[in-house]
């Protein structure tokens, strides 16, 4: 006959090797969410910033994936302006669709700038001309860009998580985050996906 220790040493070992493995699928899924077939990471980490996820979301057209976009934050926060405003942040790109081409991004980007700057570009001009220059080398499905944003160094360009260039100004940072996060986004629905609304 099993004495009382021994079944209780089974149980609890039963219930410890429950919480074991319900503690490994959280974890697992706290480490990414899957967003039209892309695994978007909970947290990143670039050049020893470690960046959290605020949000994320699709930016489509015609009824097609194009990208999924990504906003990542020292802290969250719904608050434009203070994501706008923040030391460090970072926007990822992870493309979907075969139908984006380098020529078809510049376009988009300088449509964005255009946006985010009512049209008044000339100050940035240089840096949006250093920027597209990042583009040129053809862009294919399963490719990521990430754009870190710094108040002190500007925005360093990752494709594919090699660094390609930094672009100093804060006018220019401002504007390159809200071509997806200002008055007139890339896509509504995904700035406030971004943004964790």
């Amino acid at each position: 006959m099993k004495s009382l220790s021994d079944c209780l040493t089974k149980t609890t070992l039963a219930t410890l090797m429950s919480a074991i493995v319900l503690s490994g699928a959280l974890s697992s899924q706290v480490k990414a969410q899957e967003i039209s077939g892309v695994e978007v990471a909970e947290q990143i980490v670039i050049n020893d910033s470690q960046l959290q996820l605020n949000g994320a979301g699709v930016r489509s057209k015609f009824f097609f994936d194009l990208y999924v976009g990504s906003l990542y934050l020292t802290a969250p926060s719904a608050d434009l302006a203070s994501v706008i405003s923040s030391d460090e942040s970072a926007v990822r790109l992870n493309i979907t669709s075969g139908m984006i081409t380098s020529d078809k991004m510049r376009d988009a980007i300088i449509d964005g700038f255009d946006d985010a700057t009512d049209g008044n570009t000339t100050d940035i001009q240089a840096q949006i001309d250093a920027f597209m220059a990042l583009f040129s080398d053809e862009i294919k499905e399963g490719d990521q860009f990430t754009l870190l944003t710094s108040k002190v160094s500007g925005v360093t360009a990752y494709k594919n998580g090699v660094p390609q260039d930094t672009i100093e100004g804060e006018a220019f940072r401002q504007a390159l985050l809200k071509i997806w996060l200002g008055d007139s986004p890339a896509q509504t629905s995904l700035k406030k996906d971004m943004l964790g609304k």
